[in-house]
């Protein structure tokens, strides 16, 4: 659960980010937008669908992608965009990257402060980035512990023949 102080400050932030595009805050809106803070493990629209709709069952498919849309716009939320593969949600809007684990599955923040905000690449002169939008595709720590203790394998191969890829 989201402490109290700071789910004041997070509502305060989107009841200040809707008005400055001239919109109110709904209790779905509010809902969602709660959803992605409390996990922050880059859901998918369906999987903030199931999470919303067992707090508040009511909830429609459609407004979920609405208050996303919202949420997104309104510069709370970002998409995150991995070769094809359903769109993420990423309440961390500081400068950051996402690396995807391709045996789990899961969305990790790379974090760019350590770099001075530069992210390390080598920016041209007078170019100025207004966004970051970088995936690293890979293992992550708990994955490449299980591939190298050969625990992997199994799963591997059962992936393999379920979904017709390596």
């Amino acid at each position: 659960m989201v402490e109290r102080g700071r789910q004041t400050r997070e509502d305060e932030q989107l009841n200040r980010s809707l008005a400055e595009l001239g919109l109110r805050v709904t209790s779905q809106r509010k809902e969602v937008y709660t959803v992605l803070l409390e996990d922050r493990d880059h859901p998918t629209a369906e999987q903030v669908f199931i999470r919303t709709k067992n707090r508040m069952p009511e909830i429609s498919m459609a407004t979920v992608y609405n208050c996303l849309d919202t949420l997104v716009k309104c510069g709370l939320v970002r998409e995150v965009n991995l070769d094809r593969a359903p769109t993420r949600y990423c309440p961390n809007m500081q400068e950051h990257c996402h690396f995807y684990c391709e045996v789990c599955g899961q969305v990790f923040d790379i974090d760019f402060r350590e770099n001075r905000g530069r992210a390390g690449f080598a920016i041209p002169e007078g170019f100025k980035p207004k966004q970051f939008e970088v995936s690293i595709r890979g293992c992550c720590p708990k994955c490449n512990g299980m591939k190298s203790s050969g625990e992997l394998t199994d799963r591997d191969h059962k992936k393999e023949r379920r979904t017709g890829v390596a």
